[in-house]
């Protein structure tokens, strides 16, 4: 069984608004030096359903990230945690894309890596948290997809999928070569070994520019936006407090009764 996991390099989400900034001319978050970025959530736990079908069916697990000036020893994770191949597309020309260019970018690289069964994404990026490239990917490459998935199988050449719904979830059986998004309720993804972790820091990726995978500059990264963001911006929330006090507690519960309705709250 061949997988292709896409993970991506992020900026920590459990960081605070006030541990990072907002390039207002350019419309995105910067990365806070004092921090070091982390591997998107979801995708850990992508990398972790594709090794436990590697691990029930044996094959080969290639992870695919693009970005620019990556940081080693995060797109390095997965290697530690046991998958066999590291792919970077690493090319200032992939900055600062949308979900679609990247969707295009990163299916153009499967395009060339050529031979597999399951492309895995987590269920969406935990920063931006849009859920659109894995459907994206699938869409391009012109093969089916399943989203939010908890369990994934492969019975007698087919895979068999627990995808989350509202109240309960779906089984869906697929043929392949299929994309799966993996949400959080796979569980938890499990730790490097030692030795992956000391093999994965001696073992360089491959790294493919935007000509290596046969993209054109204007169909990728920031020239590729199909989107156009208008403004990104820290929320600013304020607070007013206002202290109702009367003679008895009854007269006090009246007053603010009748506050909460002046207010339209009541």
């Amino acid at each position: 069984m061949n997988i292709i996991v896409c993970v991506k390099e992020i900026i920590d989400p459990e960081l605070t608004p006030d541990n990072f900034d907002i390039d207002q001319t350019l419309s995105k978050a910067v990365d806070p030096e004092s921090v070091p970025n982390v591997l998107s959530p979801f995708d850990e736990q992508a990398v972790e359903a594709a090794l436990r079908i590697k691990d029930a069916m044996g094959g080969k697990i290639t992870v695919l990230s693009l970005g620019d000036l990556l940081h080693r020893e995060v797109v390095k994770k997965p290697l530690g945690m046991g998958a066999d191949e590291l792919i970077l597309l690493e090319d200032n020309a992939f900055a600062d894309g949308d979900s679609w260019s990247t969707a295009y970018a990163l299916a153009m690289a499967i395009s060339k890596i050529g031979n597999y069964d399951i492309i895995i994404c987590g269920r969406q990026a935990a920063d931006w948290d849009n859920g659109q490239v894995g459907s994206g990917i699938a869409e391009i490459l012109g093969i089916p997809s399943v989203t939010i998935a908890k369990k994934i199988e492969a019975i007698d050449g087919k895979i068999r999928v627990e995808r989350i719904i509202e109240d309960g979830y779906e089984i869906i059986e697929t043929c392949i070569p299929v994309l799966i998004t993996v949400s959080n309720e796979i569980g938890q993804a499990r730790y490097g070994t030692l030795d992956k972790i000391m093999e994965a820091a001696n073992k360089e990726p491959t790294i493919w520019k935007a000509k290596d995978i046969g993209v054109a500059p204007h169909e990728i990264g920031n020239k590729g936006r199909r989107i156009e963001l208008l403004k990104l911006y820290k929320p600013i929330r304020e607070s007013k407090c206002e202290i109702i006090e009367r003679t008895t507690l009854e007269e006090s519960a009246v007053a603010l009764a009748q506050r909460l309705r002046e207010a339209k709250i009541l």
